[in-house]
């Protein structure tokens, strides 16, 4: 399988598939790994592009480093990847949690590889509730969370998979295999990455990253998502990112590539084609 590895030892998975087209990055959700990207990647490789997706460090293939579970390190070994690939002209598109990794990586990197920016059920500009952010999520929310994530971490990837992730507590139409794709994932994560992701994708402030966005962004955000909740996350880091393009799924949840992926897989293709 191939990995990079990256200053500080750990080894990094990668699927690199498609011809030598237009270069497309896709960053993943908490606690997923690459494979949350597929139905995507097929879809555009099948259009012409080289798709590339890692597993971000302590999920999936990738090491299960003890340290570095966190913005900049994830944001840094992405670096590396794209180095690695020597990836120019990249269009960066970052679902959840990723959408924080592919920001923070234009921030401390510069845009000089990358094209164009997709941000999909995003988690910036900043989750946690805050004295500076009022709009924020109360931490206890993360805090049940990491508590779900210590005491019995197959139940609690079992119990987001049946309700709010893809919001099958409301539209029931969410299919078991999907539903145990997440379940899968989440456990093929590491215990203490897992964990301290939940910080990173929660407490960290990504509004200064987006003030230092400079390519053509495009917003993609459900309206219904019970995770980032569009008026926490969509609606302001369209608002934040200058000129940014804002496409809102009315009644749609979190889990978008799966849900609702035909939609997404054309607006993508148009974004990244135009």
């Amino acid at each position: 399988m191939p990995h990079i590895t990256t200053e500080d030892g750990a080894q990094v998975f990668y699927k690199d598939w498609g011809a030598d087209g237009p270069p497309v990055v896709l960053s993943h959700g908490w606690p997923l790994n690459a494979d949350a990207w597929d139905a995507a990647a097929l879809f555009l490789a099948e259009h012409g592009h080289r798709v590339v997706a890692h597993d971000r460090r302590g999920h999936g293939r990738s090491s299960q480093t003890w340290h570095g579970n966190e913005m900049d390190t994830y944001a840094d070994d992405l670096a590396a990847l794209l180095e690695h690939l020597d990836l120019r002209d990249v269009t960066l598109v970052g679902h959840s949690t990723g959408g924080g990794e592919v920001v923070r990586y234009v921030r401390r990197h510069g845009s000089g590889r990358v094209a164009r920016l997709v941000l999909v059920s995003a988690v910036p500009p900043f989750m946690l509730q805050t004295a500076d952010n009022p709009a924020g999520l109360p931490v206890a929310v993360f805090d049940q969370l990491r508590a779900g994530e210590r005491a019995d971490r197959s139940q609690l990837y079992r119990d987001l998979a049946d309700g709010p992730f893809f919001g099958h507590n409301r539209r029931h139409d969410v299919s078991q295999g999907l539903r145990d794709a997440f379940w899968l994932q989440g456990t093929s994560s590491g215990h203490r990455a897992a964990h301290e992701c939940i910080a990173a994708f929660s407490a960290t402030d990504f509004r200064p990253d987006l003030a230092a966005v400079d390519v053509p962004t495009l917003v993609i955000h459900g309206d219904d998502d019970q995770i980032v909740p569009f008026p926490v996350g969509g609606e302001r880091t369209a608002a934040l990112v200058a000129d940014a393009k804002l496409l809102v799924y009315a009644g749609s949840g979190h889990a978008l590539p799966d849900t609702d992926r035909d939609r997404l897989h054309a607006d993508l293709l148009a974004f990244i084609e135009s």
